[in-house]
């Protein structure tokens, strides 16, 4: 389980145009999981299986069917279909026409465990629509028309991305009971601090959250406090205060690249001392942020499209040579006014090599 959604959170990125999901890929990922159940050789979707014609009868109309799978994308679909088989393990409805997603649409589909509805025009999910959904785990609604979290989401629901709806306002308990959920994305939506209700996230033990290509001006402070890996890029976000990350103390990868943010205060980054990896590339900074040095696990920085005029020869690297500190992997520096001959070379002494450090480059 650990390694499966290690591959999806390594998969997370900026967001990208739609991309039509394989769902044969995340099947494989579900019998890795699932290998010490009791699956045998005649559930395997490679095997040949004489009775395909009996399969084909129990196929919804103009989709395809293997063992546990029905796929139905990209057929103009306007509706979730009927007849689907019980023991369905994943459904594909990608890319299709669906408005809305009723109370029985799913009735009786008590195995599912992967639903995959993007790219469709979804603007209504029935507050019942998944009861009994009780072994659903992931949960793709990007792409649509929504304009809120639907309600009564599964409870041990692992991963839910709604990437590029509707969604303005997030309600308190929007996520109540989801203790068990690890990706949450909400990329690409009309959300706003203001949009984001006081205990929206409570109890929840989410390990990455991504809200970028939104309308936040800061850096919002009521998210889950688990959180390890946070994407906030392409944002309107215009500084960065010492309270911002006093939440997220678990926090190793940040994401605020293309943003507004002229400064960062001293001390900000004191609260998340196991950052690896924090992302300020594309933004207004002056100078580099101060507290880098004393960040003892970050090892990858990038700072370039900013209008840093000078770098410090202790901006990066502890000032005591005694100092625990692991070495950088990338330092990125480029496209910033500072002349790279003015740079004292012991400014990067705590870097693997010179291909850890991009510099030059710079165009008015």
């Amino acid at each position: 389980m650990k390694v499966f959604f290690l591959l999806c959170l390594l998969a997370l990125g900026d967001a990208k145009p739609y991309q039509p999901i394989n769902v044969m890929d995340f099947l494989r990922n579900y019998d890795i999981m699932m290998g010490d159940a009791d699956d045998d050789d005649d559930n395997n979707i490679d095997d040949d299986d004489d009775d395909d014609d009996d399969e084909d009868e129990d196929c919804p109309a103009g989709c395809q069917c293997w063992p546990r799978v029905v796929q139905c994308s990209d057929q103009g679909l306007i509706s979730v279909p009927e007849k689907i088989p019980e023991d369905t393990v994943m459904i594909d409805l990608q890319n299709n026409d669906i408005t809305e997603i009723k109370e029985d649409d799913f009735k009786g589909l008590n195995t599912i465990y992967a639903l995959f509805l993007i790219n469709n025009k979804i603007s209504k999910i029935h507050p019942k629509a998944f009861k009994n959904m009780d072994r659903l785990r992931l949960l793709y609604l990007s792409y649509n028309l929504l304009t809120e979290i639907p309600a009564n989401l599964p409870r041990n629901i692992l991963e839910l991305r709604f990437h590029e709806n509707r969604i303005a306002r997030i309600k308190r308990d929007a996520f109540r009971g989801l203790r068990s959920l690890n990706v949450l994305e909400l990329g690409a939506n009309p959300l706003a601090n203001s949009g984001i209700e006081p205990g929206a996230f409570d109890g929840m033990s989410t390990l990455y959250v991504g809200i970028a290509e939104a309308k936040l001006t800061a850096v919002p402070k009521d998210l889950p406090s688990s959180i390890t890996e946070l994407s906030l890029d392409y944002n309107k976000i215009a500084k960065i205060e010492v309270e911002d990350f006093i939440r997220y103390k678990n926090l190793q990868r940040l994401g605020l690249g293309f943003n507004q943010i002229k400064s960062v205060e001293n001390g900000s980054f004191i609260s998340i001392p196991n950052i690896r990896e924090i992302h300020l590339d594309n933004n207004r900074l002056k100078k580099v942020p101060p507290g880098l040095s004393s960040l003892r696990y970050l090892q990858v920085i990038y700072l370039h499209v900013n209008k840093i005029s000078s770098v410090g020869v202790n901006d990066f690297c502890p000032a005591q040579p005694s100092a625990k500190k692991n070495l950088y992997t990338g330092i990125s520096l480029f496209a910033n006014p500072v002349k790279y001959w003015n740079i004292q070379p012991a400014t990067f002494r705590c870097v693997t090599g010179r291909r850890g450090v991009q510099l030059g480059n710079f165009r008015k």
